[in-house]
């Protein structure tokens, strides 16, 4: 396959501006949710099950199945909204967005998702506890920091 270089470099900077948007990522949430005012609701839709296996502190969880049934009673309207899955092979924080949207929410889908939440080494909750493994190197720099 040939790559097509005749898109204006415009239409370049507008796609990418739109991502920003729209995207945010795993280092951005976690500094935005140890700061003491966020600015927004942290959403996991994935199912009951793998939420019990580990979750993001803090986050709330409505199921993507669920959203349409209880977005409405259950999240404010003001406040915008993260949402999440499990990882990048995974479109379910986007359904999840976009079902959000289509409901009034202002919403951004965190990037990576829970899987890389973990891998980053970031704090994992479950029934037990907090808990925090060591960072995958291939996944996130030693001190967590990208330089991004």
């Amino acid at each position: 396959m040939r790559i097509d270089w005749t898109t204006p470099p415009v239409a370049a900077a507008a796609h990418f501006a739109a991502r920003l948007a729209f995207e945010t990522d795993v280092s951005d949430v976690h500094a935005a949710l140890e700061s003491a005012r966020p600015g927004f609701v942290l959403l996991d839709s994935r199912s009951a099950e793998v939420w019990a296996q580990g979750h993001v502190p803090g986050a709330v969880h409505l199921p993507g199945r669920e959203i349409a049934a209880r977005a409405e009673t259950e999240l404010d309207r003001s406040v915008p909204v993260v949402t999440y899955c499990w990882g990048p092979g995974c479109n379910g924080a986007t359904r999840a967005a976009l079902a959000l949207a289509e409901r009034g929410f202002a919403v951004r889908e965190m990037l990576g998702g829970f899987e890389y939440w973990a891998r980053e080494g970031l704090p994992v909750e479950t029934a037990d506890g907090v808990t925090r493994s060591a960072a995958d190197p291939l996944t996130a720099p030693v001190d967590t920091r990208c330089g991004c």
